[in-house]
């Protein structure tokens, strides 16, 4: 299934994308994509509606993220063996974990504000990962259990804040508009190999990303238990894997991005975002 969040933002509605491509209402079966709607059970039912019996959305509704009230945004860093030898990074023995704040999180199509001061916006187009029931301790071949989806998301950064300015990642990562989650929830049976799915991003028609998913150091069946091994995982959870070579830093001369330009991105199977970029 793709799963969908659409409307004005703080009013979004459940939605569902059927085979043809037609986006269906689904409020009248769940009150959102949530993490209380992404068990088993509840998606297992879901999976038995025949679509045409959903009414259809008219029209051309914003979409927003993919899945609403998330408790935690956690990331992943230099988890692609390429995009680690671009920055002059190596591979590190365990995941690089940081955290983007949750008010981070915009629509997939949503505008991305460079913030006051920024020189050093750059982007990474990455595979997200959502959980669906709770992980603590979990096996690596457990894992997929807890999977309830895959998405698109943006990683945008901010170097100077978080390789210049002293202290985390976190201060680069987590600013306003710098998470675009969607467009779609992908359910695990309908992606296959997650470790299998072409990804590109483009900025102002030029391709900078052009990579794979096969370059990931760490897979997610790995990522989800080694971090149950530190926290809880709970359903509703986002947790964005590593980018493939190709980001603004890693270009000779860099290159940032500035008001005006537009992002395009996308992973296979499942979706693609646009985001036009202003100051803000």
């Amino acid at each position: 299934m793709k799963l969908v969040r659409y409307g004005t933002p703080g009013e979004e509605r459940p939605g569902l994308i059927d085979a043809n491509g037609t986006l269906r209402d689904l409020s009248g079966e769940i009150p959102d994509v949530i993490g209380a709607t992404l068990s088993p059970d509840v998606l297992a039912d879901l999976a038995k509606l025949d679509p045409e019996t959903l009414p259809p959305v008219e029209g051309n509704p914003r979409y927003g993220a993919c899945v609403g009230q998330v408790g935690k945004f956690l990331c992943i860093g230099l988890n692609y063996s390429d995009h680690a030898a671009e920055t002059g990074a190596t591979v590190p023995p365990e995941p690089v974990l940081f955290t983007k704040a949750t008010s981070a999180i915009i629509g997939p199509n949503d505008t991305v504000r460079i913030p006051r001061g920024s020189t050093k916006t750059d982007w990474e187009v990455e595979l997200g990962i959502v959980i669906g029931t709770a992980a603590k301790y979990v096996s690596e071949a457990d894992a997929p259990a807890h999977i309830a989806g895959y998405c698109v998301i943006n990683d945008v950064s901010e170097r100077e804040y978080q390789l210049e300015r002293h202290g985390t990642w976190d201060k680069g990562k987590g600013c306003d508009t710098f998470g675009p989650l969607g467009p779609w929830l992908v359910t695990p049976d309908e992606v296959g190999d997650a470790g299998a799915l072409h990804m590109w991003l483009e900025v102002n028609g030029h391709r900078y990303q052009d990579g794979t998913t096969a370059t990931m150091v760490y897979k997610p069946a790995f990522l989800i238990s080694y971090l149950s091994q530190f926290m809880t995982l709970h359903p509703g959870d986002v947790i964005t894997t590593g980018t493939p070579p190709g980001v603004g830093m890693g270009q000779k001369p860099p290159v940032f991005l500035k008001a005006g330009d537009v992002m395009t991105l996308g992973i296979e199977k499942l979706g693609e975002q646009r985001q036009e970029v202003a100051a803000d």
